[in-house]
């Protein structure tokens, strides 16, 4: 178990919400806590005095070469103040060092039951998102809002890989950082699920060659987990609208989703989209 590459892993994201900690949020009884700070956030000695293990058992565990007990790993979730899906994603990192089996990799196809619902959402643009948020299967006015997926080959359909790499892609969003950052921390949370997966990997390491802000936030080791939610698009046709989207989990596919996105009723939003779903059924566009 030591050494592991989910152990070195933790240590990182460990040490980067460490370096996030702002210094009113240490209490004053913490050994050094008044002190002039060369450095943000804790320093490693705090860190293990609040987590009341020594500083050597602390630098282990930040390097990757000790899987902290679960008292000490609950202790250190609350002395960084994580989220629910940041300690989600460091309990799996460590669950898997301690000798969990990772999944098999491998693209899988858009599930029967998904393809049949997919097929038969004609007035809203839907897709069918599989591990890596690979696009599986989509319908025509998913098509229309985002981009031609016929167009790519296979290994090209993914929505990460487009949202930092297609320009087109790129300038739908509004707010594309935030939404880039998501998809980024998605990524990462999957990277816990699936420490083994080749073509994560290989996604991983095309992207951060090709994309300075892929990299960048990849190493701040942010986890992201969203359900629904609502985007601003600029579409060259439809123009600016504000779209919800919500994603759905078929219990036979428990690995993909589908994503639906629509607008609330009666508003202009609805109209644009309607327009762009009519004209992308006309043109036969899927």
């Amino acid at each position: 178990m030591a050494d592991s590459p989910q152990l070195k892993a933790l240590g990182d994201f460990l040490r980067a919400r460490r370096a996030e900690v702002t210094p009113d949020r240490i209490p004053s009884h913490v050994v050094g806590a008044s002190t002039r700070r060369r450095v943000s956030g804790l320093r490693r000695e705090e860190v293990a005095q609040l987590a009341a293990v020594s500083t050597d058992y602390y630098t282990r565990v930040e390097q990757g070469r000790l899987a902290p007990s679960d008292q000490v790993f609950a202790t250190l979730c609350s002395t960084l103040a994580l989220a629910p899906e940041q300690q989600a994603y460091a309990e799996d990192l460590l669950n898997r060092a301690r000798g969990f089996v990772s999944t098999g990799a491998g693209r899988e196809a858009a599930h029967d039951r998904l393809q049949l619902l997919l097929d038969q959402l004609v007035e809203l643009p839907a897709l069918v998102l599989g591990p890596r948020m690979d696009v599986l299967a989509w319908n025509a006015p998913a098509a229309a809002l985002i981009t031609d997926f016929s167009r790519l080959s296979t290994k090209d359909r993914n929505y990460v890989s487009l949202t930092f790499t297609d320009p087109a892609v790129k300038a739908l969003y509004e707010d594309w950082s935030a939404i880039a950052r998501t998809c980024v921390g998605i990524l990462r949370r999957e990277a816990a699920e699936n420490p083994d997966d080749p073509e994560l990997a290989a996604l991983v390491g095309r992207l951060s060659i090709v994309s300075s802000d892929f990299r960048r936030w990849w190493a701040e080791h942010r986890v992201s987990e969203q359900d629904f939610g609502a985007k601003i698009i600029l579409h060259p046709q439809a123009g600016r609208m504000r779209l919800n989207w919500d994603s759905f989990t078929y219990a036979g596919a428990a690995r993909q989703q589908l994503i639906l996105w629509s607008a609330d009723a009666g508003t202009e939003d609805a109209r644009a989209l309607a327009s762009l779903v009519e004209n992308a059924r006309g043109s036969g566009n899927d």
